[in-house]
């Protein structure tokens, strides 16, 4: 595929930059990058990082940049091609060969045909962004599967023949690394490690994110969140529940809750395992009053 060096003008990763800020989503330099060599080389973009660090929104913004749709193929344990690709309305086909009697009746035409994310992403290449999300959750079958597909961007339908697409789809896959992904995925992928953003900028964007909350707060509970993260916890808060704990201790504090007790009132928006939270019993309201100190 040739090299794409301006999309939607687009035309460098500072510029994507900027672009992304402009969608609510605050991007390094190091993902700016990886984001634009993708979209300009036409390759897929492997986003990792631990759950809540913001992949499936970095798609989202990408996807709202680019004025596409996005279709999400959400993985899991046990999908197959049928749930990516495309199945036949069977139940359909039965009624309309029941209602032609004699007649021919065309059971593999677009009215019969069920189009998953992955088919929807080839036939509309120039409109979509096709996010495979958490592709570490499926099985190596599926795995090997996605290889196919990513080196030719073509499916074989029996019925119908070849389906390849006009020119490669965006495609973005997240994996939360819960299992390693074979090698040759990632040679097909431009890749990109994404962690949880230093203190300032995950201020800035509780900032940018939040409604009614002030500076000050933000800092505070970002330095609350980074305590929380340095636990073992089951489940660390992510980034949007940083966002949330900002606005519900705002929320609470504004009906006459002071500090650091909006802070603890507000604990459920943060932490939402009770074995962290037995974990931390004891300690979490002097880690919060630190923090906020």
């Amino acid at each position: 595929m040739p090299v794409r060096p301006s999309i939607v003008g687009i035309d460098s990763p500072e510029r994507l930059a900027i672009a992304l800020r402009d969608a609510q989503y605050l991007a390094g330099d190091d993902l700016a990058t990886a984001a634009y060599l993708a979209l300009a080389l036409g390759k897929p973009l492997l986003l990792e990082g631990a759950p809540g660090v913001g992949k499936t929104e970095a798609a989202k913004a990408i996807a709202s940049i680019l004025g596409r749709e996005l279709l999400r193929l959400q993985c899991y344990e046990g999908i197959d091609s049928a749930a990516a690709l495309y199945e036949w309305n069977y139940p359909r086909q039965m009624l309309a060969i029941r209602q032609a009697g004699e007649a021919y009746v065309n059971i593999y035409a677009d009215d019969y045909l069920i189009a998953r994310p992955m088919l929807e992403a080839l036939r509309h290449p120039r409109d979509t962004v096709l996010l495979i999300d958490e592709i570490d959750r499926a099985d190596h079958e599926f795995e090997a599967f996605l290889l196919e597909f990513l080196s030719d961007f073509s499916i074989s339908i029996p019925e119908r023949g070849t389906v390849r697409a006009e020119e490669h789809p965006v495609v973005i896959l997240t994996s939360n690394r819960t299992r390693e992904l074979h090698e040759a995925l990632r040679r097909r992928c431009i890749y990109h490690w994404i962690d949880y953003p230093d203190a300032r900028r995950e201020a800035d964007i509780v900032m940018m994110r939040a409604s009614t909350v002030a500076r000050d707060t933000a800092d505070k509970v970002v330095a609350a969140v980074t305590a929380l993260r340095a636990e073992p916890l089951a489940k660390a808060p992510g980034i949007a529940e940083t966002v949330e704990w900002a606005e519900a201790a705002t929320l609470l504090h504004a009906q006459g809750n002071p500090w650091p007790t909006a802070f603890r009132r507000a604990i459920g928006v943060a932490l939402k395992d009770q074995d962290d939270l037995t974990f931390l019993d004891g300690r979490l309201e002097d880690m919060i009053e630190e923090a906020v100190a």
